[in-house]
């Protein structure tokens, strides 16, 4: 019997499932008995409201293949991995998972992500299956056809697969998780659990962070660099930092949102060319975090602060006020990609190497690890939670370290100034923050 589970509208992707038929609160399942020449027995669901919903198993040629399934129904049925969802299809459970389930909780680049590995990748490969049939061969021919393409890509569709796939056998659509202990095939490189790489071939050195900062002065770029390059800030980070982020005493910044598209919309929902700026949570729990403010950008975000104030002046009646440290002379906040032209034209210029922006922040993070800090503690200021960090360096990391220092300090003592400090900092979890604060004093 084909159960009710869908509410069709026009298009296969406004389908959602009925998730109330799962909660029933008791059942009963009758005999077995002749059903069209063949055998078969029924179920009926009862909910708390008194609704009954029978469900037919038939189709059976034997009477004792009847009877084998109906004592499987009903040990599901005690032990709770009974599905009521007989006839859904992979198609249609995972655009329901997607816009459902996925889409209210994720950034939209993650949505996107998803998107492109379930309607690209998953549908094609097995959308016409029903959910009930699918077996571990299909999941591991999935793995095996994305790995020959791309690592990556498979990578990715083994994670949808796995977050799906719990989420079905949650809501009682599957009984049983098909894609538990199927792996990646072993050409795919298992990637170091929450190891990030970091190759100092593509990051700046001392003389060349300094020209950088001395030459984005006179740019519109000049605080986006710095809280790239001395605060590690993620590029949309950095465009939602606000002045009332700033713990003015305490010289702490609080990262804690970020600009970018938020789900569920599109750019007709917004005034003109906001639909890329606005207001969205952070990508990690982790990326919520309190930062110390070296005296260097702490001065320059309080010189910024005067020029925000006179653009409000001047501009009484177009300025927005919107609090923005990164933004336009009229308050709008700035796009994702406002910084790229002036970047580039800074390297060139100034001949330095032509990295990637967020290549600052990993320059950062190089700074610090250079210096001796604690990974641990980087990886937390940097808002990676629990995440090594390695430096991928040619040579000798202790030795690339002592040949540098000499040069590194001087730049720490200008821009990152801090009091003598005793050798063997504890750099814990629970103070790290303190810590690093008391070295950037």
């Amino acid at each position: 019997m084909t159960l009710l589970l869908l509410k069709a509208g026009k298009e296969q992707d406004n389908m959602e499932f009925d998730l109330k038929l799962q909660q029933f609160v008791d059942w009963k399942v009758y005999n077995v008995t002749p059903i069209k020449n063949k055998f078969g027995y029924r179920v009926v669901l009862i909910y708390a409201d008194g609704t009954k919903i029978p469900q037919q198993k038939s189709g059976f040629a034997t009477k004792k293949a009847a009877n084998t399934d109906r004592d499987k129904t009903l040990g599901e049925l005690y032990s709770g991995t009974y599905v009521v969802y007989t006839s859904v299809k992979v198609k249609d459970f995972m655009l329901f998972w997607l816009e459902k389930e996925m889409r209210p909780r994720i950034t939209s680049g993650s949505y996107e992500t998803y998107s492109n590995i379930v309607n690209n990748h998953v549908i094609p490969a097995m959308g016409n299956i029903r959910m009930t049939e699918i077996k571990r061969s299909h999941i591991q021919s999935l793995y095996y056809e994305e790995a020959a393409a791309s690592a990556s890509i498979a990578r990715l569709v083994k994670t949808v697969m796995n977050t799906s796939m719990q989420y079905a056998v949650n809501k009682k659509i599957i009984s049983i998780n098909p894609t538990i202990d199927v792996a990646l095939p072993k050409q795919v490189e298992k990637k170091a659990y929450h190891t990030r790489n970091i190759d100092t071939q593509k990051t700046l050195n001392m003389e060349q962070v300094l020209t950088l900062i001395e030459a984005s002065r006179e740019t519109p770029i000049h605080m986006q660099v710095l809280f790239a390059v001395l605060l590690g800030l993620r590029r949309c980070e950095i465009n939602g930092v606000k002045y009332s982020d700033i713990d003015y005493i305490n010289r702490t910044l609080k990262v804690q949102r970020q600009l970018g598209k938020k789900p569920n919309t599109t750019a007709e929902d917004f005034p003109a060319k906001m639909f890329t700026k606005q207001e969205i949570g952070l990508k990690t729990p982790s990326s919520y975090r309190t930062i110390p403010i070296p005296d260097y950008v702490f001065e320059a975000i309080l010189e910024e602060r005067k020029v925000y104030e006179k653009n409000r002046r001047r501009r009484s009646g177009t300025f927005q006020d919107l609090d923005y440290i990164c933004c336009s002379t009229y308050g709008r906040p700035r796009s994702k990609d406002f910084h790229w032209r002036h970047y580039k034209k800074l390297l060139e210029d100034n001949g330095l190497p032509d990295i990637r922006w967020h290549d600052l922040r990993s320059t950062f993070c190089t700074i610090l690890l250079k210096n001796n800090f604690n990974p641990k503690a980087v990886s937390q200021l940097m808002g990676h939670a629990k995440e090594i960090i390695t430096i991928d360096v040619y040579g000798d990391t202790a030795e690339i370290i002592e040949d540098c220092l000499d040069d590194l300090q001087p730049f720490i003592d200008e821009v990152i100034p801090k009091e003598e400090s005793e050798s063997g900092t504890d750099f814990s979890q629970d103070n790290y923050i303190e810590q690093i604060s008391e070295f950037l004093a």
